[in-house]
């Protein structure tokens, strides 16, 4: 009789566990609708005042100004040139580090270096822009003879720098969880370490690869401090990475104390969170396929 207690103790006891892990996911899906539900409430009113291609498509930010233009063109290309310049900058030594760290490194210098990667990933954003702003701004500045060093592209380093950990991270783990018979199997029929990792254990972690770089885009182009920082605030349409940008959330966060709640200036702030919203999901969606069509047995 008592182990007959003790299996509908633990099938009880797995049910309830079953069911706690249910709820916390849901509640993190209703978390997501419910900002989600406050984007579109707080910023569909915007429409009313502007259309949706003027907004879009509007050359001019000055919501304050009689009228009001709410053009955020140049805020999403100013996003846009920031989160590209980053990832040109992240990419490749975000996988190269994954690369070898996990098929290169010596393992007592792997335990070393990994730990200070990531250690990078838990500095706040607000000391890197401080690092952006004090020594890399003035650096460029004079390196390159600018007018300011609080330009697109010493944003763009700065991010860069900050999405690295993220890569490296989630890289070197898709690379790590490549089963060894991969490995054994190309080295036994004559290729080379490079062979394989080019040819094999690369294209075998295209789908883990492809999350790490969603992942560190998301970092990017989600920033706000950094870039309010050191991207020089200029709402102007870009034409060269070595001019002051200003970006979806840097606006957001630098104008939203001064709007009043329920005013155009306020719904037009939470209409640019949707638009970003919108891109941010878009990109994930476009990365995934990517990784989808271009993965590539191993056979």
């Amino acid at each position: 009789m008592d182990a007959v207690q003790e299996v509908f103790f633990i099938k009880a006891h797995h049910e309830s566990a079953e069911i706690i892990l249910f709820l916390v996911a849901l509640s993190s899906l209703l978390f997501l609708i419910g900002i989600i539900v406050v984007l579109f409430v707080e910023g569909l009113p915007t429409f009313r005042e502007v259309s949706i291609s003027q907004f879009l498509f509007g050359n001019r930010w000055y919501p304050t100004s009689e009228p009001p233009r709410l053009g955020i063109l140049p805020l999403i290309l100013g996003s846009l040139w920031v989160t590209a310049g980053a990832l040109i900058f992240a990419i490749p030594l975000g996988l190269f580090s994954a690369i070898f760290l996990a098929e290169l490194c010596p393992k007592k210098l792997r335990e070393i270096l990994k730990p200070v990667i990531e250690m990078l990933a838990g500095i706040p954003s607000v000391v890197y822009g401080f690092f952006g702003m004090v020594v890399l701004s003035p650096l460029l500045k004079d390196l390159l003879s600018l007018p300011t060093g609080l330009t697109a592209f010493t944003a763009s380093i700065i991010l860069g720098i900050m999405a690295i950990p993220s890569i490296v991270s989630l890289a070197e783990d898709a690379i790590s969880s490549v089963p060894k018979s991969y490995r054994e199997a190309s080295f036994a029929v004559g290729a080379t370490h490079w062979e394989t990792i080019r040819k094999v254990i690369i294209p075998a972690s295209y789908s883990g690869l492809g999350a790490a770089v969603i992942l560190g885009a998301g970092r990017i182009i989600g920033e706000t401090m950094t870039v309010l920082m050191v991207a020089g605030g200029a709402a102007v349409i870009p034409t060269s990475f070595f001019q002051p940008v200003r970006t979806m959330t840097a606006t957001i966060a630098a104008e939203m104390g001064e709007a009043s709640v329920g005013s155009l200036h306020y719904h037009s702030l939470f209409a640019i969170a949707m638009v970003l919203f919108l891109i941010t999901f878009l990109l994930n969606i476009l990365v995934d396929r990517l990784a989808q069509k271009y993965h590539t047995p191993v056979r």
